[in-house]
């Protein structure tokens, strides 16, 4: 089984070049694209946030190579991208085709979009329904990923899109194309109480699981820490995916994980991470 994990979390302390880099050298196989400065969101005012980064503006293209030929260099491919989002913003919809292309730029194989959270199974159909084109033309996968809200009054994580088993399963039979797949956040999965399951979500999707986010949390909150640190059960999940045959990457997205701010503890804190990931394929391998 082999270990990818995402860029995001390591590029705010020694930005995307050097991340892929520092991947490769830590003991990953592959770097997940994270796209997210593509189009920005303020989360406090709900509104579009326009930025300056290379993948906003004209060159953007030639910064997808760029990180593509230093993975290359450095013995690692790129296995998937993430898009921005939320989809529910107007803006950041317009940029999926963006996305699509620049996953495939860079060499990934699966570019994870978000369904809107507040749509129905049907009214997100209608998105991936107009992205799938676009995608066989760049001969990648556009996955889909089960999301939470979050209600203040229980303190808890709340129904969204493809929250539970069922839903995510809808979501998935919509659309119906062989090039739309899963990809199942684990930690999303278990934050959702008596609603699903990690485990439960995998068995339930079976072959549609083509992608992960692996990180741990304490069945609550979204807290996107390392596997291992907290309190997620990754026995029974490692079980779940030998089941169903996953044949995916092991892709970390612990983008909580501490990464100091010199590029020294960014790459002691990748370490940790492959380390990690390491762990969980070698469980997954002997199981």
């Amino acid at each position: 089984m082999k270990i990818s994990t995402e860029i995001k979390s390591s590029a705010k302390v020694i930005g995307e070049e050097k991340a892929v880099e520092f991947v490769a050298k830590a003991g990953f196989d592959a770097w997940d694209f994270s796209m997210f400065k593509m189009a920005g969101f303020d989360w406090v005012n709900k509104c579009f946030k326009a930025t300056d980064h290379p993948l906003a503006g004209k060159d953007y293209l030639k910064f997808a190579r760029r990180l593509k030929q230093i993975g290359l260099d450095n013995g690692i491919v790129c296995n998937q991208a993430h898009a921005p989002h939320p989809l529910y913003c107007a803006e950041i919809r317009g940029y999926m085709e963006r996305a699509l292309e620049c996953t495939a730029e860079a060499g990934g194989k699966i570019c994870i979009i978000h369904p809107d959270n507040y749509k129905s199974a049907e009214e997100n159909a209608e998105m991936y329904f107009e992205l799938l084109p676009v995608a066989k033309q760049y001969g990648i996968k556009i996955a889909t990923e089960n999301m939470w809200n979050w209600n203040d009054e229980t303190d808890r994580a709340a129904f969204s899109a493809c929250a539970s088993h069922e839903d995510f399963l809808k979501h998935i039979e919509c659309v119906n194309d062989p090039d739309f797949v899963a990809c199942v956040d684990l930690g999303h999965a278990e934050m959702m109480g008596d609603m699903t399951s990690a485990a439960t979500m995998l068995r339930t999707l079976g072959k549609h699981v083509q992608a992960l986010h692996i990180h741990d949390n304490d069945q609550w909150h979204d807290s996107h820490a390392l596997p291992f640190t907290m309190q997620m059960d990754f026995d029974a999940i490692v079980r779940a995916l030998k089941e169903i045959g996953y044949d995916g990457y092991f892709t970390l997205e612990a983008v909580n994980h501490p990464m100091g701010e010199t590029e020294e503890s960014a790459f002691a804190a990748l370490k940790e991470m492959a380390a990690a990931a390491r762990k969980l394929a070698k469980m997954f391998d002997e199981a």
